[in-house]
Order: C-alpha cells, then structure tokens, then sequence
C-alpha cells in the first residue's frame, strides 16, 4: 500500500493520491516521503520502486522480498540504499520478532519499504501531517527521526528480557525447574540475535554520522546520526549485559540442580552404605551348611538373634553418618 507525503510552499505535509501525484511532485523536487507496504500491494510497491524512482535491480530485490537480508549501506548515483531491522511486539519468554525496513535516502526524498504494517512509522507520519516536520526539514532528517525511533524501540524489549531474567533466577534459587531451563535458552538465544543486528548497524550509522555522503546527509545532521550511534553502541552494552545475565541465569540453574542431585546421590549412598554390611550377614547365613558354630542352625533363638545384630548394626552405622554429618 502506497502512502506518500509532499510538502507544499506553505511548509505543510500533504499526501499525494496515485502515481501520477508521486511523478509529478518527484519530478518538481518536491521534498517526498513514500511509505510502500510491500506485503499489501507488492506489485504498486515495484511500479513505484522500479518504474517511478528506478532504483537498481538488486535494491528492489531486496525490499520486496520477503527473505530477511542482513543491516547493510550501500552507495549508489544518487542514493543509498540502507537495510535497518526494527522490532515487533515481544512477549515475556517469546522470541524476539524483527522486521526489515528497507530506507532509500535522496535528494530530495525518501522512500522506506516494510513487509506487514510499522507502527513505528505512524507516529513520525502523524507528527509530518500535523506540522510538516521532520520532513519539512529535509529528507536527512526525516532518515534521521525514523532510524532513530527504531533504534529506542530496542530498550523497552530489552528491560523486559532483564526483568525475565530477575524472575528466572529466582525460580532457580527456590528449586522451581519446570521449564526453566527452556525459557534461559529462548532469552539467550534473543540476546545473540540482538547481537547479530546492532553490531552492523552501528556501523552503518557510524557512517552515516561521518561526511561521507555530504550530497545527501548535510553536515548539521551528522551530529544528530552520531547521537543515534551513540544510542545503539548503548544499546549494545546492555545487549552484552544481557547475554552475561542469561549465562549467569544459566550457571545458576546448572548449579542448583547439581547441588540437588548432590543431596539425593548421598542420601541414596548412605542407605546403601547401612545396607551393604546387612546384605553381607544375610548372605553367610543364609548359606546351606548343615552346622553353625553360632548361632545355630536348629536354635529357636538364632534367628531373632541375627536379625538384632542386622538392626543394631544399621541403626549404629546410620548414627554414625549422623555424628559425621553426612545424614
């Protein structure tokens, strides 16, 4: 679904219905922002990316498809092409969900292609129709307000993920395993996949904070981008501290489940220790010897005897664990 602002000469965003609008505003120099939801209307998205804007082959290939390409920056005449990943709704002890946001940056315009609706765009378009900024400004800083509202969307799921993990090793320390173990794995797992993004974004914007394209990003706006790199190398610090809280988590689970077993494993020694000697007397007279020395075979009083001495020589060993504190 296409939706695209202009600004007008009264300093206003407007939206522009129909290609025929978007061509004529684009050929003007009309400062423009397209927003193209390719998961609605694939076929309008590639009319206006191919046909419109003539963007490369390769570029168009990467914001229609539906396949996740990883954040990257390239450099084209008159253009950069940015892949960012921003993300979904996350749900405590769910997987984190991410959605690439295609961004092309030009002179006088920018185009930014999703797959499925953004929320986070919607703001930044109700702010441009209200008063006509950031775009009003120019399209760096309408870059500028997108990636940076992408990039704070990463704290709140990230304090959500360290809250989890607070619980998580509470549960542990109160001996609750029932999946536990899964849900540290499904956190650590999220933690490295945040990893995985923010490294080579905070490259990309490293650059884009840098004159590096001084045709497209103005000087006063490299300071803002830097911010935004600043942000996300924030970001990643807390990222680091997450996976370290879900190693930590980890370990602690292993070790209370450990010590548990430790427990068990001596208890379960322990009786078997009181019964080894037990099974030992058992064994000799239970053998077929037609005579004993003692007690004998035929004495009434033979068996009680034997089973006494079987009975006080657990209940001796057994108070001897006690005394050493083994029981």
């Amino acid at each position: 679904m296409l939706q695209a602002l202009a600004v007008g000469d009264d300093g206003a965003a407007h939206p522009l219905e129909g290609l025929d609008a978007l061509r004529e505003a684009l050929a003007s120099g009309q400062r423009l922002w397209v927003d193209l939801d390719t998961y609605e209307d694939a076929a309008e998205a590639e009319e206006v990316l191919s046909r419109v804007f003539r963007f490369h082959p390769l570029t168009v290939e990467d914001a229609l498809t539906a396949e996740t390409n990883p954040p990257k920056l390239d450099e084209h005449d008159d253009y950069i092409f940015i892949v960012f990943h921003a993300l979904g709704d996350y749900e405590t002890f769910g997987q984190v969900s991410t959605r690439e946001v295609c961004l092309y940056l030009g002179r006088s315009y920018v185009v930014s292609c999703h797959h499925g609706p953004l929320p986070a765009l919607d703001g930044i378009r109700q702010r441009c129709l209200e008063d006509g900024l950031p775009l009003r400004r120019g399209p760096d800083w309408l870059l500028h307000a997108i990636l940076d509202r992408l990039v704070d969307d990463y704290l709140p799921c990230i304090d959500a993920m360290e809250e989890a993990l607070d619980r998580l090793e509470a549960e542990a320390l109160a001996g609750q395993r029932a999946g536990l173990l899964e849900r540290v794995l499904r956190l650590r797992g999220n933690a490295l996949h945040l990893r995985r993004l923010t490294v080579p974004q905070r490259e990309l914007l490293a650059r884009l904070s840098r004159p590096e394209f001084p045709q497209l990003v103005r000087p006063e706006a490299n300071i803002y981008f830097r911010d935004i790199y600043d942000h996300l190398v924030r970001t990643e610090y807390l990222i680091e501290a997450l996976r370290d809280l879900t190693d930590s988590a980890l370990n602690t689970y292993l070790t209370v489940v450990s010590n548990r077993l430790n427990e068990v494993m001596k208890v379960l020694t322990a009786v078997a220790t009181i019964f080894l000697p037990l099974t030992l007397l058992s064994g000799i007279y239970g053998m077929n010897f037609a005579h004993r020395v003692w007690p004998p075979f035929e004495s009434g009083w033979g068996f009680p005897t034997v089973v006494g001495a079987m009975a006080a020589l657990g209940l001796g060993i057994a108070l001897f664990f006690r005394h050493r504190g083994w029981l």
